[in-house]
């Protein structure tokens, strides 16, 4: 029977709190929503699917599924029960492995089958499972780290194949104990049997060169390696006394050379290195690190000191924006020196400033302008107005939501290995803040699972004295290695950067896990806006004069004062405590800005906690004195002309008034409009001007609707099961849908329907269906029947025997004809197994 119809009855049968189990771990198979079982099937078998619920199982049930599928075949409908599973699993027990099996087929990714042949009446009241078709494809070629069997390195390396027989010849003319061989598959075979127990392959190994169980432990966790020159010649006959390793394994065929660099550890051998068992380090339990330990206050304070100096220098940064927008490279994002420019101006170093670009981009607190490509900030930004726990929040939320990973800033694009240095590679290029390189779309996933995972850690690892446990990239990557590792390469290479943005925004204080960190981990964010408001000094609003020109903020300023202060004086050192030191060109930047003397003065007086010194009182009015004595303006074009009168009547035009004109001289106006336009207006109102200045002809429009301003962001949790309702309505679709099988014509266990429609099944499940059926031809080498549709519209009975499918085409040999072709999947109507059919 197909596998994905056995999966249907299964599913049909299924009680509702058990599909709704199956849904709420799998939502994707209700999205979009499926109109029967068989369809629900066909998608629980489909590799997309199949991957996502993989990436979902802890290691243990990944170790039960790999060998259940190392130990069944689903072209022939071999099962396997708990009991068969287990031998194969050191350190198991039947209980254990049912148990995990009983959670895969509640997943839908076994179900049950009939015992194989043969099987004794006492076994058959055992539970056997099969595995979804499609998990070959989605494990890969090893499986548990396992190589593939000899008979199919010999169908798949032509290289091996033709030396196989001479090197299982040589071996027995050597005196070894093996079978000897006339064909490639004979001696496939024969090397199978002979490294078939670990007991024979000892014996074997006993007297091979040092070295050799070095290098053999090497394959202990994957079947593939590297050598160099792998498909060099190596004989038993010509072996000397002083034979390497490499060559001697070869030289047996305990490693099967790939192509010029690669070898591959056969799965006999690799199943007899480890005792037999396929899986050896099974366990039911958690990994448990060696963590240290901070106190509460520590932690509590470093989170708090961390979240203070994050707010501060966000706050400097959009004033530096604001002052001077960011320009941006033609190839996106922003260059190394308006990076190094930035970081002159908050005084750390670049890689933070890298850190903080990024936060404040994904944030929204700043926006790349279309008309000057440039980095500024919106209009009437909330985020500056609003207290300091509810800024922290939006910083959070933003960042837990955003697909971007600023960690990744100044990296080599394509990662670390990509280059010989810490920033560039071979061919010169990095990351760049703000650049569409630093965007990894399953970086929320991978954020909110790093949260939970420190979180578990520190409620194991909870000490009574409320000590709490320090957690590094180690601990967490172990942690995730076990919990779901299918996403291990995902977490390894994230992690370190995603803890370091983490402590930055005080999830994390000295190494552990904050309050703060524990309620966003498990979603309370109003938990945590109380712990903040609580915990988190207020901003102060004064600061202190001195008589040496400078004035010292005591500790973390409002973004209102912080801002005016820069605008009149230039900040100077590190961290809360910033001196501002006043001098005579930072007095003059206020005054340009619209200030006069009183009114700077008056400031001080009003925010300072002493008073305002004398030598501060002078620099401020002095400079006031003697600012403004000459006037810069800006001007586009000027007409200049020998009638005074002219003039004079032209600056009086009311239309000419959208020129803005100004009499600068007698004879001599000036506008605010280019030369060409000027001229334009000019000969409208009946003058003929000459335009001394070339300007080019084309008029530039730009753009004048108002830019949007900010939102606040609000987080939501990666989705992780389907709304109820959904759940609801698929469940009362599935129940009134018609039976499985329901007006379809009779056909033989294993033949396969339409491919591009069926009466019974839907679309999708007669896509699956049909596709099921032409890869099992294809590893069985069976004939199929299809119904051909050619160009002109006729469809066409052919029997073929199917070579191989992919993008989109099926390769096939056709028998009568004698010749190979390539059809359209989308050309076939109807397949069916050939051999099953003469049944």
């Amino acid at each position: 029977m197909s596998l994905i119809r056995a999966l249907s009855k299964e599913l049909e049968a299924r009680s509702d709190e058990s599909l709704r189990a199956l849904f709420a771990a799998r939502p994707d198979l209700i999205s979009p929503t499926v109109p029967d079982f068989s369809a629900l099937a066909a998608r629980a078998s489909a590799r997309v699917s199949v991957q996502r619920a993989l990436e979902r199982l802890n290691k243990p049930q990944m170790q039960v599924l790999e060998t259940l599928h190392l130990c069944t075949n689903t072209d022939t409908e071999h099962s396997a029960s708990a009991t068969v599973v287990r031998k194969l699993i050191s350190g198991s027990t039947v209980t254990a492995v049912e148990r995990i099996l009983a959670s895969l087929q509640e997943l839908a990714l076994v179900h049950r089958a009939e015992p194989p042949h043969g099987t004794p009446s006492t076994a058959r009241r055992q539970r056997f499972y099969l595995p979804v078709g499609c998990l070959k494809d989605v494990v890969g070629i090893y499986p548990a780290g396992l190589g593939r069997s000899y008979t199919e390195l010999v169908r798949l390396q032509p290289a091996f194949a033709q030396r196989a027989v001479q090197l299982v010849s040589e071996l027995h003319r050597s005196g070894v104990a093996i079978q000897p061989a006339t064909t490639p598959m004979e001696a496939a075979l024969s090397l199978q049997h002979w490294t078939s127990s670990p007991e024979a392959l000892q014996k074997v190994l006993a007297g091979a060169p040092e070295r050799t169980t070095a290098l053999l432990a090497r394959f202990r966790n994957w079947a593939m390696g590297a050598v160099p020159q792998a498909q060099r010649k190596a004989s038993v006959a010509n072996e000397g006394a002083d034979v390497g390793p490499v060559d001697w394994l070869l030289a047996r065929g305990l490693l099967v050379p790939l192509d010029a660099a690669h070898v591959e550890l056969p799965h006999s051998v690799g199943l007899s290195l480890r005792g037999g068992a396929v899986i050896n380090d099974f366990t039911l339990s958690p990994p448990v690190p060696e963590l240290g330990n901070t106190t509460a206050l520590l932690r509590r304070n470093a989170a708090l000191g961390a979240i203070a100096e994050t707010l501060r220098l966000v706050g400097e940064l959009l004033y530096a924006v604001r002052e001077q927008p960011l320009a941006t490279l033609r190839s996106g994002g922003v260059g190394v020196r308006e990076m190094r420019r930035l970081a002159e101006t908050l005084r750390i170093e670049q890689s933070r400033t890298g850190l903080l670009l990024e936060l404040c981009g994904l944030s929204g607190l700043l926006r790349l302008d279309v008309d000057s490509s440039a980095w500024i900030q919106p209009p009437q930004l909330e985020w500056l107005v609003l207290p300091r726990q509810e800024q922290w929040l939006w910083l959070v939320n933003a960042w837990l939501a955003s697909e971007r990973v600023p960690s990744l800033v100044g990296q080599p694009v394509g990662g670390p290995a990509a280059g010989s240095g810490p920033h560039r590679t071979a061919a010169g290029s990095i990351i760049n803040a703000l650049s569409a390189e630093a965007q990894r779309p399953d970086a929320p996933v991978v954020r909110k699972r790093i949260l939970e995972i420190l979180n578990e850690l520190t409620r194991e690892a909870a000490a009574s004295d409320g000590k709490a446990p320090v957690l590094d990239a180690a601990a967490v990557l172990q942690r995730a290695e076990w919990a779901q590792p299918r996403m291990a390469r995902r977490f390894s290479s994230l992690i370190r950067g995603v803890l370091v943005e983490a402590e930055m925004l005080g999830l994390i204080g000295s190494g552990a896990l904050s309050q703060l960190g524990s309620a966003m981990a498990e979603d309370s964010p109003d938990e945590a806006l109380g712990i903040l408001g609580e915990h988190l000094p207020a901003a102060l609003n004064h600061v202190l004069l001195q008589a040496d020109l400078t004035a010292v903020a005591p500790g973390y300023l409002s973004p209102e004062l912080s801002e005016k202060l820069l605008l009149m004086a230039d900040a100077e050192g590190h961290g809360p405590a910033t001196i501002y030191r006043f001098s005579v060109p930072s007095i003059r930047r206020a005054l340009d800005s619209g200030h006069d003397a009183s009114s700077l003065l008056e400031f001080l007086r009003e925010h300072s906690a002493t008073s305002v010194p004398q030598p501060l009182e002078y620099l401020v009015e002095d400079t006031a004195a003697r600012h403004g004595r000459l006037h810069v303006g800006a001007a586009a074009s000027f007409i200049q002309s020998d009638d005074e009168s002219t003039v004079l009547e032209l600056a009086a035009e009311s239309k000419a008034a959208g020129l803005r004109l100004s009499r600068i001289a007698p004879t001599v106006l000036i506008s605010s409009a280019p030369p060409r336009e000027t001229a334009h207006v000019l000969r409208s109102l009946g003058l003929s001007p000459s335009v001394e200045e070339s300007e080019p002809s084309v008029v530039r429009l730009r753009r004048t609707t108002g830019a949007a301003g900010s939102v606040r962001p609000v987080y939501t949790a990666p989705r992780t099961a389907p709304a109820e309702a959904d759940v609801e309505a698929q469940l009362s679709l599935l129940r009134h849908s018609r039976p499985v099988g329901t007006g379809s014509r009779s056909a033989p266990a294993g033949a396969g329907p339409s491919i591009a429609a069926a009466s019974a099944e839907s679309g999708e499940a007669a896509t699956q269906l049909g596709l099921e059926t032409l890869q099992r031809a294809i590893r069985l080498k069976q004939r199929v029947s299809m119904n051909v549709v050619d160009s002109q519209g006729n469809a066409n009975l052919e029997t073929v025997v199917p070579l191989s499918v992919s993008g989109g085409r099926v390769r096939v040999f056709d028998p009568a004809k004698d010749t190979e072709r390539v059809l359209s999947i989308h050309r076939i109507i109807d397949i069916e197994a050939a051999e099953e059919l003469r049944q």
